[in-house]
């Protein structure tokens, strides 16, 4: 009987050291509480009422490094709903975490939510934001720093400090009256200033120390403007856009469009002294401007003298440096191997998909389409409709996979699309205004850019080997833009346009990428802790 006993207790060893084992190689987990509450602030320098985060405005950053799990729970102390959207973050099998109208019933007030995101093979610059209503105009916007995991290689020396910038317009109307004005048909007037850091003119210092190089990560959390922006008597080296390293070119300044994120270095080898770091309007008649303080930690020189300027509504010179940012093909990404692995240009799409913008008068109120459809908010969030096959809250082909020409109509537009499936997707813009868009749950290759009307000749002067890879990208006046996508994640998820009013007034969509698996492996389900509303109000779920 002696052998048995000592074959049994080390059988019981051997068991608990690959129980310790598996328990010690999880990703590691990180924790986040947020309340959130009305408050006073005054960025422009008078009084409103601001939505903050854990009493912060902006919001408290989140750092993760890639892999991590993160936990965080949102606690709602307003007197109406309120969801968190995560830009662009991948949300990988798992649109049920991302915190929009389509796939997540709000926060009611008095209730909480915990959001359960892994930031799977993901690094780089992004930020979160409310995205009900208009509550962006309010706050609850924050930074997201997505750091290399120790191993991997990153393809510049570890800088002496980095800092992130939330930048963008802002109005001293308070978001129900903006809220108000588009739901009687208005379109917003422009915006009254400009913040960094919640704050306006000379609001924030970043300290330097003379000869050593900072990251300095740049994020457009406006509504409705593109901006540029610059530090007087610096070079900005850009390193990193949305999670994909890229050539280090150098710039004088950069422009970064509706709901885009950049990382640039910045060497601080000029005379001691203080300098103006700005943002400023871009293709607008009126040029907004604000500014921090870039401050030498041995200055003795306050910033004095005219902002340098920046480039105003010229669109020849934004389009020429948007050709120049590409994939540094030799770095790594958040993997071992080089970026420029995956050729995307030898892939050939299924098909083409070409969305048209437009600002249709629908009802004799402004909206804003695409493909002419206006999309209209249904009772019950339609990744809910879809799992638990509720009907008659959306059809799949909804939402036309090309522009018709016929007049804007409302509709809760649902773009069907099969896992796997590799994509073209076509930006048409015949509006005089620059247009952002944005795919929640993806990375897209950005293969071109051109003016006037894309045909199928357009495709001779895309970039096919190092286009960069990025979750957001501005589309010209009377231009089209051009991307490739595969479609490797399964999900109902939302296609926008990043300026907030036009997103309100229905230029967004949802694109089902669908897979009858049933696998876990392809997509989650339903969390335990979803929250359920409208037609799935009582609904039993799976536990998970």
């Amino acid at each position: 009987m002696r052998p048995c006993i000592l074959l049994s207790s080390s059988l019981i060893l051997l068991l608990l050291l690959l129980l310790s084992c598996s328990v010690n190689s999880e990703d590691p987990y990180r924790f986040f509480t947020w309340k959130v509450t009305y408050g006073d602030i005054y960025p422009l320098g008078v009084k409103q009422q601001g939505i903050l985060i854990n009493g912060q405005f902006p919001g408290p950053h989140i750092d993760a490094v890639t892999n991590d799990n993160l936990v965080i729970s949102v606690y709602n102390y307003l007197k109406e709903p309120f969801l968190i959207s995560w830009n662009g973050l991948q949300h990988r099998r798992n649109s049920w975490q991302d915190g929009v109208s389509g796939t997540n019933c709000p926060i009611l007030p008095g209730r909480n939510f915990t959001y359960n995101i892994q930031v799977k093979d993901q690094i780089g610059s992004f930020f979160y934001f409310p995205s009900l209503g208009m509550h962006k105009a309010a706050g609850a916007f924050g930074a997201i720093r997505i750091w290399s995991r120790p191993k991997i290689p990153v393809p510049f020396p570890p800088p002496a400090g980095d800092y992130y910038i939330l930048a963008g317009d802002w109005f001293k109307l308070d978001h129900h009256r903006l809220r108000r004005l588009l739901e009687n048909g208005h379109n917003l007037p422009s915006p009254d200033g400009l913040l960094i850091n919640g704050r306006g003119w000379n609001g924030n210092t970043f300290t330097v120390d003379q000869g050593k190089t900072y990251r300095f990560r740049i994020s457009n959390v406006g509504l409705t403007t593109s901006i540029n922006f610059r530090i007087q008597g610096h070079k900005l080296k850009l390193v990193e856009v949305e999670g994909s390293h890229t050539v280090q070119n150098t710039y004088s300044s950069l422009d970064i469009h509706l709901g885009q994120s950049y990382s640039v270095l910045v060497t601080a080898d000029q005379p001691p002294k203080d300098y103006y770091i700005v943002v400023s309007t871009r293709f607008t008649r009126r040029v907004l401007t604000t500014t921090s303080v870039l401050h030498y930690s041995n200055s003795h020189t306050g910033v004095s003298g005219p902002v340098p300027g920046g480039p105003t509504t010229d669109i020849a010179s934004s389009v020429l440096q948007a050709r120049t940012i590409r994939w540094n093909l030799t770095a790594s990404g958040p993997r071992p191997n080089p970026q420029g692995s995956y050729h995307y240009g030898m892939i050939k799409p299924s098909r083409t998909i070409m969305l048209a913008n437009s600002a249709p008068y629908i009802n004799g109120k402004q909206r804003f389409a695409v493909n002419s459809v206006s999309y209209v908010q249904p009772d019950t969030p339609l990744k809910l409709a879809d799992y638990f096959n509720i009907g008659g809250v959306f059809w799949v082909g909804s939402m036309p996979a090309n522009p018709n020409g016929g007049n804007g109509y409302l509709q809760t537009a649902v773009m069907g699309a099969n896992f796997h499936e590799y994509v073209e997707i076509v930006f048409q813009n015949w509006e005089d205004s620059v247009q952002s868009w944005h795919i929640d749950g993806y990375s897209f290759f950005v293969v071109g850019f051109g003016s006037g009307q894309w045909t199928a000749n357009s495709r001779g002067s895309y970039n096919l080997r190092d286009t960069v890879a990025r979750c957001t990208t501005q589309v010209y006046p009377k231009s089209w833009t051009a991307i490739y996508m595969a479609l490797d994640n399964v999900g109902m998820w939302n296609i926008r346009s990043e300026n907030w009013a036009r997103q309100y007034l229905g230029q967004q969509f949802y694109l089902r990428v669908f897979t009858s698996s049933g696998s876990w492996r392809d997509e989650y389900p339903v969390p335990k802790n979803a929250l359920l509303c409208g037609r799935a109000t009582g609904r039993r779920t799976r536990p998970f």
